[in-house]
């Protein structure tokens, strides 16, 4: 009898279809609500992702997953809720839970101090009590599910017992087998992996899922390319994140348009091969060679939600240094086209940061990019992968056109009915803090635009960021820094200001919105220990943002 080794994962979940995602210990026949699928085979490991069809709107059904006819989920022993589908229904409530960063999981750091309890854990046991009418529609993980650069003890371990970790990369992980050890430590956490199993969930990476400053510059590429390891790592981490993350973000629709999935399913035999060829051609990309979109568009009702690649679509090369590429700019304009109430817009990495600290990012962009001399530039590079300064401030050009494309969004000249979203809304994580800024434009909009920021759901940030991001904060930094920036820099002048509303906050959290037709609402929430109830949550703040 075939074992189910991980999942299942509920992933898109539209108003009469679903996806749910499993992992197997041998090949065979995964049925879920009467509608199967053959796994198939990616370097010894089997997998499967089941289309459910037929669902009624806004309906609630218990579901069970079979391998070869035998019913593997629920466990037979389950103290939890049933999982269950909730599909959307036009006209009700949505609401999003979002955050970042999850370090493997509570039990893989033992009695670390550092970690509070993982808010991802305390987030699952609210949902179980909770009746399925409350339970959110969505969870979006905004990058860094898994750290392939630091590993936990366990991980170590089974490296320990596998390889030479004397020889590079050492304790990370080396290649696909590895990576797959990382996502059964963090999805096999029992009240996390219930709740994946009953709140759709959709996912971006970021620079942890494969390494710390992936894409951080050209000089950085050329760098790791040099070394006798690397290629195995990014082939690794690509093929993995397409298996485990990427797919589960499509919808049935999406997916009958993925060349390679159409391939993956037919193939006969072990698919490794043309995972690893995609994998080659999608890293390339930065080096200006198009290889892959993983940015995707999911709506949920009268909410657009946009998740864009801001770590494998960057563009590296010479002059071209970019956040994504042209093709793919074109394609987060087409996207935003349309009628909807709220416009959601996915990035691992913060669009506004810390005024002070966003003037600095763009200032050691010109530095490094050369125009005042080599020995600076020498300078910014190190001063860049040293203090990461890689957001879309560091990315001065595609920060300018996607704050462009908000106001026309805003201006409602994106819609064929000249009628603007109340919110534009950013949901990022990286930072290793939450808090919420509002854009104000120089000409006003009918949307709200906001960068709200939730980090970490399970790591911590050392007590020497901590004062970093909130002397960057201070009105009297920002303002320090514009001024002697203006005296040693021709950065040109951002094209909007930012006001924080709320936070920084820091240790394990979670935020989550609530948008019901034009009103929208977003609380942050952190995790303390209850000798009784153990991981609970308490919000530290809420917000009305139309």
């Amino acid at each position: 009898m075939s074992r189910l080794l991980l999942g299942p994962l509920l992933r898109h979940v539209g108003e009469e279809d679903a996806t749910v995602w499993v992992e197997t210990d041998a090949p065979c026949t995964v049925e879920v609500l009467g509608h199967a699928e053959r796994t198939w085979t990616v370097a010894g490991h089997h997998y499967a992702l089941v289309t459910v069809h037929g669902l009624a709107p806004g309906s609630v059904t218990d579901y069970q997953v079979s391998l070869d006819g035998e019913v593997v989920w629920p466990p037979a022993d389950t103290a939890y809720p049933p999982s269950r589908i909730r599909t959307l229904s036009p006209g009700r409530e949505v609401t999003l839970a979002f955050g970042s960063c999850r370090y493997a999981t509570p039990d893989a750091v033992g009695d670390d101090n550092h970690f509070d309890p993982d808010a991802l854990d305390a987030y699952a046991r609210r949902v179980m009590r909770l009746p399925v009418e409350s339970w959110p529609d969505a969870l979006l993980l905004v990058g860094d599910q898994v750290y392939a650069d630091e590993t936990s003890e366990a991980t170590q371990q089974r490296i320990r017992e596998r390889r030479d970790p004397d020889q590079a990369p050492g304790l990370e992980v080396r290649d696909f087998e590895e990576y797959t050890w990382l996502y059964h430590e963090s999805w096999s956490d029992p009240q996390v992996r219930w709740l994946l199993s009953t709140i759709p969930s959709s996912m971006i990476f970021d620079d942890h899922d494969v390494r710390d400053d992936w894409n951080t510059s050209g000089s950085w590429r050329r760098q790791m390319q040099a070394t006798d390891w690397w290629q195995e790592r990014i082939i690794g981490g690509l093929s993995s994140y397409w298996v485990y993350q990427h797919l589960g973000n499509l919808s049935p629709q999406g997916l009958e348009q993925e060349t390679l999935y159409q391939k993956v399913r037919a193939h006969e035999g072990d698919a490794e091969q043309l995972l690893r060829e995609f994998a080659t051609a999608a890293d390339k990309e930065a080096d200006g060679h198009k290889g892959a979109q993983w940015s995707f568009r999911r709506d949920l009702g009268p909410v657009r939600l946009l998740v864009l690649d801001s770590r494998c679509g960057r563009m590296l090369d010479g002059e071209a240094r970019s956040m994504l590429s042209e093709r793919e700019f074109d394609w987060v304009a087409e996207q935003v086209q349309g009628d909807y109430d709220h416009l959601l817009v996915g990035t691992s990495l913060p669009w506004l940061l810390p005024r002070a600290l966003h003037d600095v990012e763009s200032w050691d962009e010109r530095l490094a990019s050369g125009v005042q001399g080599r020995r600076l530039a020498r300078w910014g590079e190190k001063a860049r992968r040293d203090a990461d300064l890689e957001h879309w401030a560091a990315f001065r050009r595609s920060f300018d056109w996607l704050t462009d494309l908000f106001a026309r969004v805003g201006r409602g000249e994106t819609s064929p009915s000249g009628r603007a979203p109340a919110t534009i809304c950013v949901l990022s994580g990286d930072v290793h803090h939450a808090y919420a800024a509002r854009a104000d434009f120089p000409r006003d909009l009918d949307s709200a635009v906001y960068q709200l920021t939730c980090s970490p759901l399970h790591n911590y940030v050392p007590w020497f960021m901590k004062v970093v991001f909130r002397i960057t904060w201070w009105r009297a930094t920002e303002k320090s820094v514009r001024f002697l920036l203006k005296r040693v820099s021709h950065v040109p002048a951002v094209p909007i200001e930012w006001r924080r509303l709320c936070g920084p906050f820091f240790g394990d959290q979670i935020a989550t919105l609530t948008l019901h037709g034009r009103s929208a609402g977003v609380r942050f929430e952190q995790t303390r220990h209850d000798p009784q109830a153990g991981p609970v949550l308490s919000a530290v703040s809420e917000l009305t943002l139309s």
